[in-house]
């Protein structure tokens, strides 16, 4: 089986254990995921499956949107609330204080990632690095925010936020950088991913509802992406042997299907004149 399930992760999970669980009710062994989404979290969560798992490296850079809670007054280890408190303030931020500084975080920027997250020093995680008690520092990272706004206080100290970010952000890592820069401490309370790349909350679907027709197929998720069309079978074969395929349109560049006899059988990029296969579906 082929395709993507858009799942709608329940908190208290991690995302790997979400992919087993969609794999099982499809009774698909061979499943991923397009974007790990932290066990306190929920939301988004692309599920895929077959040989539609090769397709991480296609999606790795889609923008992404949130919900978000920032508790103030308290920072915790991993920036969110299933850490250890390590230090705590009085200074309880106006909602009319944090929006004053919001326009400061839209547009690129560099950002340092939580010491407590899977980004690699020396092959090491950092979270492991962390857990064992050892001393480093992890590299500010190139990323964009496009839209952060306050939609509403929950309560004396935590505040509601909406996100839209590009890939590769951290969302516990802006409840730092906010607090400090309202002179206070936060940690992210709960978050809910409700976009990922071309997935949508309103189009996701809870473990209850799968079936077969949850699974959205090659063609849906190619739709509107270029189609190069192979017409005879000596060409087929040509492709078999070679994974390249000459075009007619060598003015063409970037992502496209190839497809024959209406059936699509790869996915790659246009370059030079040529299809250069990425992965097959055959």
């Amino acid at each position: 089986m082929n395709g993507i399930v858009n799942l709608y992760k329940p908190s208290n999970m991690s995302s790997n254990t979400a992919c087993r669980k969609v794999g099982k009710i499809l009774g698909e062994k061979k499943v991923g995921h397009l974007g790990t989404l932290d066990p306190l979290a929920e939301g988004v969560l692309p599920v895929t499956l077959g040989k539609c798992t090769k397709l991480f490296d296609y999606y790795l850079q889609k923008d992404k949107a949130y919900i978000a809670d920032f508790t103030f007054g308290e920072e915790t280890d991993t920036l969110d609330a299933e850490g250890e408190i390590i230090d705590k303030c009085n200074l309880i931020p106006k909602a009319d204080e944090i929006e004053n500084v919001l326009p400061y975080f839209i547009g690129e920027q560099e950002q340092v990632p939580p010491r407590y997250s899977a980004k690699k020093l020396g092959g090491v995680r950092a979270y492991d690095l962390a857990r064992n008690n050892k001393d480093f520092e992890l590299k500010p990272k190139l990323i964009h925010i496009y839209n952060l706004k306050l939609l509403k206080q929950i309560n004396n100290t935590t505040f509601r936020f909406l996100i839209e970010c590009s890939s590769g952000t951290y969302i516990r890592s802006i409840a730092r950088d906010l607090a400090y820069k309202v002179n206070s401490l936060a940690y992210m309370s709960y978050l809910q991913r409700t976009k990922c790349g071309d997935f949508c909350i309103e189009n996701s679907v809870n473990f209850n509802n799968i079936t077969e027709n949850s699974v959205i197929t090659i063609d849906e998720l190619f739709r509107n992406i270029d189609k190069i069309e192979i017409l005879l079978q000596d060409e087929y074969k040509l492709f078999l042997n070679s994974s390249r395929v000459r075009v007619m349109d060598d003015t063409k560049a970037g992502n496209a299907v190839l497809t024959y006899k209406d059936k699509i059988i790869s996915f790659g990029i246009l370059d030079n004149g040529y299809f250069i296969s990425k992965i097959r579906f055959i």
